[in-house]
């Protein structure tokens, strides 16, 4: 079994050639700032200019999986395509579907809570409520918190365990941070923090960080990791948005 020092090993090599990476995908839309993720072009939050989006395609023998709609699936579509056809698109919370509807034929799933919001601009082809797996590899883990029905998603690609957390953790200035819109959901974020920090992964993934930030976290080892969630945590207890 991989440890958590020889994750970070992995993760801080790809790190250290992530501009390499990037530069040899060619003329392909799609980068590869790790083995195995791909992510589509950026995007930038039309509420605060600073942040930016990707989506990912994991690159999975049981059929390729987006994570989180944002423009540059449609930017990509030709080239996600080329790499097989999408089995579904996976949507961490409602405020993904502000984008509508990919150009793109791929099956939707989302969260049951934010669905209602969600089919308002895009076309929901199933929904998912409890902890699942999809294969052997993806696991959803519903995070509610920033969103009534936000869920996180948890991939092992054999070589690193990536947690995909959408808004409910995000990179501002490198810092890990929430997003705590709702007062009634302050104490399902705690719960969700507290789920969050038990869980075994090496690479935070958000859907969005501010300018110039590298696009996901490296875990160093499960202090980093409770330190980082514990500084939420107290942030969100004492009342704070962040």
């Amino acid at each position: 079994m991989k440890t958590a020092s020889s994750g970070v090993r992995d993760a801080a090599s790809s790190f250290d050639s992530l501009e390499k990476t990037m530069e040899s995908a060619g003329n392909s839309p799609l980068t590869a700032p790790i083995h195995g993720l791909r992510a589509t072009p950026t995007s930038r939050l039309p509420y605060q200019r600073n942040v930016v989006l990707r989506s990912y395609v994991l690159d999975r023998p049981e059929g390729n999986i987006i994570v989180y709609n944002s423009p540059g699936v449609s930017e990509a579509a030709a080239a996600i395509r080329e790499l097989g056809t999408p089995a579904r698109l996976l949507i961490n919370h409602g405020h993904e579907s502000m984008y509508g509807q990919p150009d793109l034929d791929v099956p939707i799933w989302v969260h049951e809570a934010d669905r209602a919001e969600v089919a308002q601009s895009l076309e929901v082809t199933g929904t998912f409520e409890g902890r699942g797996m999809i294969g052997a590899d993806l696991e959803v883990i519903p995070t509610p918190g920033h969103t009534a029905g936000t869920a996180s998603f948890l991939w092992d690609n054999g070589t690193h365990r990536f947690l995909f957390t959408g808004d409910f953790i995000w990179i501002e200035d490198g810092e890990w941070k929430a997003v705590v819109l709702s007062p009634e959901l302050r104490p399902e974020y705690l719960d969700s923090l507290a789920l969050v920090r038990e869980l075994d992964f090496d690479v935070l993934v958000p859907w969005g960080t501010t300018d110039e930030e590298v696009p996901f976290g490296v875990v160093a080892d499960e202090s980093e990791k409770h330190r980082r969630i514990d500084a939420i945590i107290d942030r969100v207890r004492a009342g704070g948005a962040r």
